[in-house]
């Protein structure tokens, strides 16, 4: 199966690795408009050919676009505007709602499938793709009713090969949930390197102390803010909801220490530690035992 991959940085490129490595995709053709991009690509294996964006829809079965969630938008309808019969698009991005209603009237829109792999890393650019990187991850398909039924099947299928768990939803309940599983972690850590580098101006102070708990929790604030200051936009109104409940509870973790109310502070961190019980009670599949 020939697999066409617009957008060649982490997510894109492990795709292309991951589907030649498992055997889904006979060739894999490259489309990114940074030129320097595509030559990096192309040299680092990561896919076997670079064509323009309409050769690609050409002879591609399956065409994966994985740029930022603004670029999606646009280049969504184009690509089905070149696609050839029986064959797929889909894209990576983390918003769902508002690239699936760029395409909601297009006469080829059953030929497109909405999906988020949920996996990635603070790495940008061909460099950072990697085998293994969607390995174990969840794989949403959002709004399959829109889709023809062969579509869905085959993006299964390319998701399978990625060795993914599928989970199926509608694409505003998608937006909600990556607001809070997604989308605020990432807002917290560019709010915790934020609130560091403001209060420690002795930079060498603050890398001799930080332990694994530090950088574990900032790790996301080395992330693109292209591509998240896109994410946030295009999901406004359930960032803001997610941020807002996030914001109420550390304002009564705050209030509790103000007031040297330590026991309600241990409750706050004893409710915390159920999120291990929720997690370890998760099957393949996503679902709660």
């Amino acid at each position: 199966m020939k697999i066409g991959i617009v957008g060649l940085g982490l997510m894109g490129g492990s795709m292309a690795l991951e589907l030649k490595a498992q055997g889904f995709a006979t060739k894999t053709i490259g489309v990114d408009l940074n030129p320097k991009n595509a030559e990096k690509a192309l040299l680092l294996g990561l896919v076997d050919s670079i064509e323009a964006l309409n050769q690609a829809c050409a002879e591609a079965d399956i065409i994966v676009i994985a740029t930022p969630v603004q670029s999606i938008s646009k280049l969504l309808p184009l690509v089905l505007d070149h696609l050839r019969p029986g064959a797929v698009v889909t894209d990576v991005g983390s918003t769902k709602k508002h690239i699936s209603d760029s395409v909601r009237g297009h006469p080829k829109r059953k030929q497109y499938v909405s999906s988020h792999p949920m996996a990635g890393t603070e790495h940008s650019g061909p460099e950072a793709a990697h085998l293994g990187l969607f390995t174990g991850k969840a794989a949403v398909i959002c709004d399959e009713e829109m889709s023809s039924p062969d579509a869905v099947q085959t993006i299964r299928k390319l998701y399978e090969a990625l060795q993914m768990r599928l989970i199926q939803m509608e694409s505003s309940a998608h937006d909600l949930h990556a607001a809070y599983v997604s989308h605020l972690s990432h807002i917290s850590s560019f709010v915790l390197a934020n609130t560091v580098l403001d209060k420690e101006k002795d930079v060498d102070a603050i890398f001799n102390l930080a332990s694994g708990g530090f950088e574990s929790t900032v790790r996301l604030a080395k992330s693109s803010p292209q591509m998240w200051t896109e994410v946030f936009e295009q999901n406004t109104a359930f960032v803001t909801e997610a941020l807002g409940a996030y914001i109420d509870r550390l304002r009564k973790f705050h209030d509790s220490l103000k007031a040297n109310n330590f026991s309600q502070t241990r409750t706050y961190i004893e409710q915390a530690n159920e999120i291990k019980r929720v997690l370890e009670n998760l099957t393949p599949s996503g679902k709660k035992q």
